[in-house]
């Protein structure tokens, strides 16, 4: 079954995501950024497949979230104060990277 999202909201220094299975996540914004899956942050493979990482130099505006944007039904794109909107989060890999999720109580 596909993850569905139902709700995102900034609390504090955290995003608070609402699955459509009823759990919620809740996730570092410093720690999401520095887990940016995009080729600017994490490297891209070279032709014999090796990964060169990219030294990223963060400021605090790079932990700031500015706005964040639903693509198709699949992922997160996430705009941060400090210019940086390149990164795709799949919400498989946002479930990952979250702290386990808390019941809702149901």
């Amino acid at each position: 079954m596909p993850l569905e999202l139902r709700n995102i909201q900034q609390i504090g220094d955290e995003l608070a995501i609402s699955w459509g299975d009823g759990t919620e996540s809740f996730l570092n914004l410093e720690k999401m950024r520095r887990a940016c899956p995009c080729a600017v942050c994490g490297g891209e493979p070279d032709v014999l497949g090796r990964i060169t990482r990219p030294v990223v130099t963060c400021t605090q505006d790079s932990f700031r979230l500015r706005s964040v944007v639903c693509v198709g039904g699949y992922a997160l794109q996430p705009y941060w104060a400090d210019g940086h909107s390149t990164g795709l989060y799949s919400f498989e890999y946002l479930r990952k990277l979250a702290s386990p999720p808390a019941s809702s109580g149901l």
